[in-house]
Parts: C-alpha cells; structure tokens; sequence
C-alpha cells in the first residue's frame, strides 16, 4: 500500500506518523524535519493540485491524505478521483461544510438538524448595520470563507462593542476577507467549547475522543486569536466538563450533518471536525473543518490502538468500521516564536533535543519550520507541538510541561494549557451556566 500525505505541518507530521505498515510519501511546502525522515517526500506546494497529481500517480499512490483546509478548497480531492487515486478528503462540494459558513448555516436550517444558533448571512454594508443595531446583544462576526482559524471576532473579547462589530463586517465585505464579499453574523453562545473529530465514508461516522483547544495566545486566555495553542484530551473520550449525553448529542449532531450533505451535494468522505460550544441547552455547532484539527490530531492519533491505514481504506471503501482508542489523557502544547500570531520572527535558529523529549516521554511534531543544513528554523506561525501521554490530565500535563525546556530558541508556550486550575475554571464555568 502506497499512501501520500499531503500537508506541512504538527497536523500533517501526526497522521504520517500514523501510517504504519506501508509506504509512505508526501508533499509540503517547506521541509518539514519530521514528516521528511520518514517518507518520500516532494518540496511543493500543496495548492498545486496538477502538480500533487503528477506526483501521485508517477509514484502510483494508493490513498492521498489531505492535511490542511485550502486545497480542498480547491477541489484537490476531485483532481485526484479523476486519476483513479482513493482520498481521505471530501470533494470540493463536501468541503463546503467547512469553505462556506453560510452553506454550513443553511444545511442546518432547512434539514432542521440539532444544534443549530440565529444567524445571518449578509453582502450588504447598510444591512448588515442595521440587524447589529437590532439584535440587541452581543455576537460574532465572521468571513464567509476560510481564514485559518484567525478570522472569527467577538463583540466583548475582540470587538468592543456594535460599532466596532459594522466596521468589522465592512471591512470583510469590502476587501473580500476569506474570498467572500460576505459576512456571517451569529448569536455569541455562552459555554466551554469542545471539539469531537470523526473519520466519515459518506454514510457513517466512527467518531474520536473530544478534546479542548486554547485559540488566545497567551495564558489566562488571553490576547488574539490563533490557529491554537495547545489541546488536552481525557482518558474516558470525555472532558471533565463535558458529559458522555452532550458527547453522544455532539455525535448525532455530525451523523445528521453527513446524511444533509449527502442529499444537498455528494457524499462527505475523510475526516470531519465538529467544534461545538456546551451550553446551557447543550451542544450546539461553532462551526466545522473538513479535516483534522491542528492541534486536536495530536491528541487522538498517538492513542489509535486501530490500524490508521485500514480506517483509511474503509473511509474510501465506504465501509468504515470501528476505531478504537487508548484510555489515556493527553496534552499538547504549541512551542510559537515570540510575537506570533501578529508578528512572529521567522528565520531564527530552533534547537530541539528529540532525544531527551522522547528518553522523557513526551512526543515531537513540527509545524511550520523549515530544515536546511540540518538546521531548523521558525517561521513566523506554529513551530512544533509537544504531546504527553499518561493516566491522567495531570500526569501528561506533566510530562508535556517537563520537556519544553528540550526546546531553545526566540519562542514561548502557554504553560496552563492543561492545568488544573484552568480545567477548574473550565468546570466552575460549566456549572455556572447550568445553574
């Protein structure tokens, strides 16, 4: 079996990681010092589909793993189903779930599927003003189209109040933010957010473990958003906030989601990454990604105890079967050069000792780095996330805390991600809400 992963980063550098027992090649844009020592790799980009195609079928790919969000965008799933190549991907259509807020918004209203929030989808400025004026409480204000989880701005975190929240949306209107001259405006739901991930063969879906991210950059939850700073799962799939019912009606909530884009497109197949907000209520949808989560693959695939390569072939078969997970807790945390997200150095020299990371449990996956010379260097995103395993939250906290001093450069990490006082704070929110 010949298996291509297409992608460069944490994410990417997990699910190659997960490949056992066949041959794997890949493509990324820059060299990735992970994914490059394990398989045949290709420096390109991978919004270059002709050029990912070539490189398939010239290695006579079995199965094409797609990574990152953008060139599903760009229907590189389709290109690569033409040529007779099975993907872990949705097509072009199916990736709407994640390309297209609005078509998101609108499946869920006209199949009537749980979960759902007020929203509404606008391409007018003086429209748009005016419901902000009426709604009369705070919400969220959204590009259409993908942004790379950086996008997304609230009325009383990032926005200050609706003036901030018009100029915002005029803003993405008129300079086609995401690609769109559109802007989604939605309710802001008051809960804990989570995420479930699922691998999905059109009909069905296997779902994962939930885990937590931590989008602020710095501890306490603060400062700008980013593509995530860091996750934690637990050993029962579960959160310590988050109920095995909410689990379950998260789940059906993505079963339902598969079966309308089925009867509105095609059939969704590769993985589907649901983030949900635990309200009052419960679960309702934050919105989706038609891929893993970086950094939530780092928490789920080191715990696969199922062959990832036979998940693989029955999401492209059609005839997916049940995965099954270590029970273990894990924590990953995000290593970043100092300034990101707004202006993170690139080019500077990381030093990582793999060797003592590991001697000491914990496990490596690069980001956004380069290796020349057998040199790494930053770039101004993510440059690797740190994973700890163990019995429980505290103990892969631990671990995952112990060796980022194994990591030297101009970067910082948020030390809490995984801690007991801010899961406390996760709890005692929880438990406000529902009181």
């Amino acid at each position: 079996m010949k298996i291509l992963v297409v992608g460069t980063g944490a994410r990417e550098h997990a699910i190659c990681n997960a490949v056992k027992d066949a041959e794997l090649y890949s493509i990324m844009s820059n060299k990735n010092p992970g994914i490059s020592r394990i398989s045949k790799f290709q420096i390109s980009s991978e919004k270059d589909l002709k050029g990912v195609k070539k490189f398939a079928l010239d290695n006579k790919i079995d199965i094409a793993i797609i990574g990152p969000e953008a060139p599903l965008e760009m229907g590189i799933v389709d290109e690569l189903q033409k040529a007779g190549i099975g993907c872990v991907g949705p097509t072009k259509a199916a990736a709407r779930i994640e390309t297209d807020k609005a078509f998101m918004r609108d499946l869920f209203e006209n199949h009537n599927i749980d979960g759902s929030i007020v929203y509404k989808v606008f391409d007018n400025i003086k429209d748009t003003a005016d419901f902000i004026d009426e709604f009369g409480q705070d919400l969220v204000v959204k590009p259409v189209g993908l942004t790379g989880g950086k996008g997304v701005k609230i009325v009383g975190e990032h926005l200050e109040d609706g003036e901030a929240a018009k100029k915002y949306a005029k803003d993405i209107i008129e300079n086609k933010i995401s690609g769109y001259g559109q802007v989604v405006i939605e309710e802001k739901l008051i809960g804990e957010e989570f995420t479930v991930q699922a691998f999905v063969d059109g009909d069905k879906i296997v779902p994962m473990p939930a885990a937590q991210d931590h989008p602020h950059a710095y501890e306490g939850d603060q400062g700008p958003i980013t593509g995530g700073m860091g996750s934690y799962s637990d050993k029962d799939g579960l959160l310590p906030f988050l109920d095995k019912k909410s689990y379950n009606q998260s789940v059906k909530i993505m079963q339902d989601t598969i079966k309308a884009v089925k009867n509105e497109v095609e059939p969704y197949k590769g993985i589907l990454y649901g983030q949900f907000m635990l309200c009052k209520e419960g679960p309702k949808l934050v919105e989706y990604n038609a891929r893993f989560g970086d950094p939530e693959a780092m928490n789920v695939l080191p715990l696969l105890e199922t062959d990832f390569v036979d998940l693989c072939q029955g999401i492209v078969d059609g005839n997916l079967k049940r995965a099954n997970f270590e029970s273990k807790a894990t924590v990953c945390k995000y290593i970043v050069p100092k300034g990101y997200p707004e202006s993170g150095q690139a080019g500077q020299i990381l030093d990582v000792n793999e060797s003592k990371i590991n001697e000491e449990s914990g496990l490596v996956y690069y980001a956004a780095v380069n290796q020349k010379d057998n040199r790494i260097y930053t770039s101004s995103s993510r440059a690797l996330g740190l994973v700890g395993i163990g019995d429980s939250i505290a103990d892969a906290e631990e671990i995952c805390e112990n060796v980022t001093k194994y990591v030297k450069g101009e970067v910082y990490h948020r030390r809490d991600v995984g801690t007991a006082d801010l899961i406390q704070k996760r709890i005692k929110h929880m438990e406000t809400i529902r009181n």
